[in-house]
């Protein structure tokens, strides 16, 4: 190989491997595991509000011992919210999305309507159990808001990112990327942390 093309193959290297970087190579990649990792912080909230759940279940039936149906449908709906799992790899199936998202309204909204009853209990608004669990449920739903605005940011960027040009191009070449569906309420009111008075 002469000294004139080994020159020329010296100068092209550089150049393509900016040019590459520029279509999506890194930035691609980067931004879909950054839109995962958020997800995981979404499920991760939403596991400790299960997980808090069943000790607020059994201080409420403790002194509300007639609100079998609402406990009942609480202890169901986390049941079932808990039964439905998006991983990563499914972020782009909106219809697993959205099965996640109606399971997670419909215990957010049973929770409120066990929250509720509280009122019509004095002893247990003054139970210490009681108050640590609502303080520590609250919390976590700030925590969920949080979590769900920050994936919805990251699916934003991703999205943007492999529809843009350049990385378009290496979104679509090199990895078959697809827009990942951001987390949308779904039942009435579902936006909002579940409304507890005491």
């Amino acid at each position: 190989m002469s000294f004139d093309r080994r020159f020329a193959l010296g100068l092209l290297a550089p150049l393509a491997a900016v040019s590459l970087s520029g279509c999506g190579i890194n930035s691609v990649p980067t931004a879909e595991e950054n839109a995962k990792a958020k997800w995981g912080n979404v499920q991760a909230d939403y596991q400790r509000r299960a997980d808090l759940i069943p000790n607020l279940v059994e201080t409420v039936k403790g002194y509300a011992k007639q609100e079998k149906d609402t406990l009942t449908a609480v202890t169901e709906a986390r049941a079932k919210a808990s039964s439905i799992q998006v991983s990563a790899a499914d972020l782009s199936d909106p219809a697993k999305v959205a099965a996640f998202q109606q399971a997670q309204g419909a215990l957010s909204q049973s929770l409120g309507r066990l929250l509720a009853t509280a009122e019509a209990y004095p002893d247990l608004k003054s139970n210490q159990n009681f108050l640590a669990l609502q303080s520590q449920l609250e919390g976590t739903e700030n925590r969920i808001n949080i979590s769900i605005k920050d994936y919805n940011e990251a699916v934003q960027s991703y999205n943007t990112t492999i529809r843009t040009f350049p990385d378009a191009i290496g979104a679509k070449i090199f990895y078959g990327s697809k827009p990942l569906e951001s987390f949308k309420a779904t039942a009435p009111n579902a936006d909002r942390a579940p409304e507890v008075k005491f």
